[in-house]
């Protein structure tokens, strides 16, 4: 049986929900991110004890089609942008067509109709929290950052990083109290 969960975001996220899921002792074959799969069924009771205890950690069980689609659209995205940088140099519509076996033009549509923004915007705005983490870690230059999150150079990452942000990439870096956004709050 695979259950997708809405929120989960990180390598982190994964370890929470595997425990909830041991502590209930329900035996899981794979936790990814926002999709677990488990040994046996679950009956109604343990689903609802499972919903209860996901939500009050943030997270929530996803019964229908359309919100599993854009849920993993999210996480696909997620992990491309925060985990996968050697990745980013693949067009984004042919690695979510290869990966959730649907039209771009249908997913693109469902994803606009339900989050408002388009998935490029999500694209942008996840690539751009990442510009911000990697700033304030202060490792890495400006120039290596764009080459990681595959921008064309410098000037192009530091206009996108200003229409989004407001902020030039060296003006946010000199900021005292850095805002970043948490992922799932994107």
């Amino acid at each position: 049986m695979t259950l997708y969960i809405k929120n989960m975001v990180c390598a982190r996220c994964k370890m929470v929900v595997k425990s909830e899921f041991e502590k209930l002792g329900l035996q899981t074959i794979s936790v990814e991110l926002g999709e677990v799969e488990l040994q046996d069924d679950l009956n109604d009771s343990q689903k609802q004890l499972l919903l209860k205890n996901l939500q009050t950690l943030g997270f929530d069980l996803l019964d229908d089609k359309k919100t599993k689609t854009i849920e993993k659209i999210k996480n696909l995205i997620v992990d491309l942008v925060h985990h996968k940088n050697n990745e980013l140099k693949i067009n984004l519509s042919d690695y979510l067509v290869k990966n959730i076996n649907q039209d771009y033009n249908s997913l693109s549509n469902l994803f606009s109709e339900i989050e408002n923004t388009t998935i490029e915007k999500y694209f942008i705005s996840q690539k751009i929290e990442k510009v911000k983490e990697l700033l304030i870690y202060n490792e890495l230059s400006l120039s290596e950052i764009a080459d990681l999150l595959n921008y064309s150079n410098v000037a192009h990452l530091s206009n996108q990083f200003k229409k989004i942000t407001g902020f030039t990439p060296t003006y946010f870096k000199q900021l005292k109290d850095k805002k970043r956004i948490q992922i799932e709050n994107l």
